[in-house]
């Protein structure tokens, strides 16, 4: 049974929801309460793509019917034409009832959150921290891309001018859904400038996706903090200010540690390592409610540890590989420079299937 089918009566009482959410959106009252008009836009917002694509398969449904119904002239052509139209609209309409599927997939609440992007050298010494500058270069330009705004809160230089860590801000539309799945550890395999023998080493960094928590979410009590100022310092360790201005939070139950150092505002940087803070204890709740969940959900959970090996950066051959989902491009080049869609897309279809699969199966 094709998904518009099963779930009609649900695709168009969501239809005629959008619809009167359109409505709304015309009326002089509302228009005249922000609060309200904000709401009431943000569910429009949310609901105009699964409409838009329900109204793509009622149009193509349409135009199967008098195309099947074209069959039964006398005129050959006419006939013919017909055929070719069927033949057509068949994939097309199987297409977007598979993305119908997916649109009626659950929403995770996390979605629509922006995120802590943490970015850490691991093995290969200075080769990593080069390669976690270019990694965190090459998100910094898919987000440009996207239209969203990449803050960096805290890094540490390395001698040879790369990241021992970065760990910055990314705020936008729907920003964790689209990067949820690039935490883990990312491999790279190339000759290092300082290598007279032209022997391929092996390097690799670690990369966090956090969603961001609300102030409602996590509470964090002054008393369970410990704050530390200290002047900020550049690539090397060399001081950049001589005044107090980066800052430095322990959360005192977790031992958890954050420094921002970016502003030249101490008041700023406090603002930002709380974001950051408040997000690391976040991902702790979330990971205590993860390891509750059933066995047999492990694995979609598992997708996201940051101890996994889920990519593989191999310069040499110009070969990207997601050993996740078992995709491969030999477009690292583009990838480097932010051309990340095709890989980012390509993993985010696979769990998107795999959740279809449990659903059939539940």
């Amino acid at each position: 049974m094709s998904a518009a089918v099963k779930y009609g009566d649900k695709l168009d009482q969501i239809e005629n929801h959008f619809q009167d959410l359109t409505n709304q959106m015309a009326d002089a009252e509302i228009i005249a309460d922000p609060d309200q008009y904000r709401k009431i836009s943000k569910a429009h917002k949310d609901l105009a793509e699964i409409v838009g694509k329900y109204r793509e398969y009622k149009v193509a449904a349409e135009q199967l019917q008098q195309a099947q119904s074209m069959l039964t002239e006398s005129d050959p052509d006419m006939r013919e034409l017909a055929e070719i139209e069927i033949a057509s609209l068949g994939p097309a309409i199987e297409k977007i009832e598979e993305e119908l599927k997916v649109l009626l997939l659950p929403k995770d609440p996390l979605d629509e959150k922006d995120v802590v992007l943490e970015i850490r050298a691991g093995t290969g010494g200075d080769e990593a921290t080069l390669f976690a500058y270019e990694v965190f270069r090459m998100y910094s330009r898919y987000a440009e891309t996207q239209r969203w705004k990449v803050e960096v809160s805290s890094v540490s230089h390395s001698d040879v001018g790369g990241y021992k860590e970065v760990v910055a801000l990314i705020s936008g539309d729907k920003v964790y859904s689209k990067l949820r799945y690039e935490s883990g550890v990312h491999r790279v395999q190339r000759v290092p400038a300082t290598e007279t023998q032209g022997r391929v080493h092996t390097s690799a960094i670690t990369v966090a996706v956090l969603p961001e928590a609300d102030d409602v979410e996590i509470k964090i009590e002054e008393k369970d903090l410990k704050i530390d100022t200290f002047c900020s310092s550049g690539p090397g360790g060399q001081s950049v200010n001589t005044t107090k201005s980066a800052v430095r939070l322990t959360h005192l139950p977790t031992n958890t540690i954050v420094s921002c150092q970016d502003e030249k505002s101490q008041i700023k940087n406090r603002a930002q390592a709380m974001r950051v803070l408040r997000s690391r204890l976040y991902e702790m709740e979330l990971e205590k409610q993860q390891s509750a969940i059933g066995a047999e959900r492990r694995s979609m959970v598992g997708s996201g540890d940051r101890s996994e090996k889920i990519r593989t950066y191999n310069f040499p051959q110009n070969r990207l590989t997601d050993h996740r989902i078992g995709l491969t491009l030999h477009q690292l080049d583009l990838v480097m420079e932010g051309r990340v869609e095709a890989i980012i897309d390509g993993v985010i279809a696979h769990f998107q299937a795999e959740k279809l699969r449990e659903g059939a199966t539940a």
